[in-house]
């Protein structure tokens, strides 16, 4: 005779079984249904902005994602710089700035090791206010007489104002007569300052100056004292969604983003 107790067990197991399966075919059938939007935190530096301003629309009518974005220079110690952003621990999964300080964040345990990718090659040039006399740059020794020439002149506090100020103008031999004239710009575009006449000069990556009303593009400095900048994505190491954040710097390097990226006066740095 069966005891009762063997009942009760085999009736609890067959209901747990079928729970599970009910469980499974749920999981099967959720698998082929658009995946929920999710909310993207961006930090990136100006080099890359004016590209990434009309991408993200493009991005998150594609995706369907949300994206909540935060600007800030690639170093400096600046209270809207992307290091200081991230060392008070604002919301971020993809951050955009030059290589070298997305290589320290890494080196800092803040952004994932071998997230990094390349998206833009970035060139470094000059502005004056609309209207003005634009001077010769063309070559090297007529930027230094542009340079000592100049009344003021404005220069960033990321990677293009960083070699201004500790490399380019003591290779040319002029830092004595030029730097006591210069200005750091912090939380702010070069062009901006150069609009507004509180510089006859403004030096900064191009893609932050052609954006800048009220200025005129000079050009780009001379092959022999020209300093590429790289501009590289990564993901956070506190990143609430790490895959969405792929996607996104996988659309960044994408073919459909290359015309906005070259509008921007950037390069992309996507192989060929």
């Amino acid at each position: 005779m069966q005891h009762p107790l063997s009942t009760t067990a085999f009736a609890l197991t067959r209901r747990a079984a079928l729970l599970a399966a009910a469980l499974a075919l749920a999981g099967c059938a959720g698998m082929g249904a658009k995946p929920a939007p999710k909310e993207i935190n961006v930090m990136t530096s100006g080099g890359f902005a004016a590209a990434y301003d009309e991408l993200r629309p493009a991005y998150e009518r594609l995706s369907g994602d949300t994206v909540k974005t935060a600007y800030g220079s690639s170093m400096g110690g600046a209270a809207d710089s992307i290091p200081s952003r991230m060392a008070r621990g604002e919301p971020v999964d993809v951050v955009i700035l030059a290589r070298p300080a997305l290589d320290a964040l890494v080196a800092q345990g803040k952004v994932v090791p071998g997230s990094q990718v390349d998206l833009v090659h970035s060139l470094i040039g000059f502005s004056v206010k609309k209207g003005a006399p634009k001077p010769d740059i063309s070559t090297v020794e007529a930027l230094k007489r542009t340079l000592l020439a100049a009344p003021s002149i404005a220069y960033s506090a990321s990677a293009s104002g960083t070699y201004y100020e500790t490399e380019m103008l003591k290779n040319l031999g002029i830092e004595a007569e030029v730097k006591p004239k210069s200005k750091r710009i912090l939380s702010e575009r070069v062009g901006a300052v150069v609009a507004r006449g509180e510089a006859a000069l403004g030096m900064q990556q191009v893609s932050e100056l052609l954006p800048i009303p009220g200025t005129d593009f000079v050009g780009v400095l001379p092959p022999e004292v020209q300093r590429m900048t790289v501009f590289s994505a990564g993901i956070a190491t506190t990143s609430k969604e790490p895959e969405a954040a792929k996607k996104m710097i996988a659309y960044f390097i994408s073919p459909a983003a290359e015309p906005v990226i070259k509008k921007s006066g950037l390069e992309p740095a996507r192989t060929r």
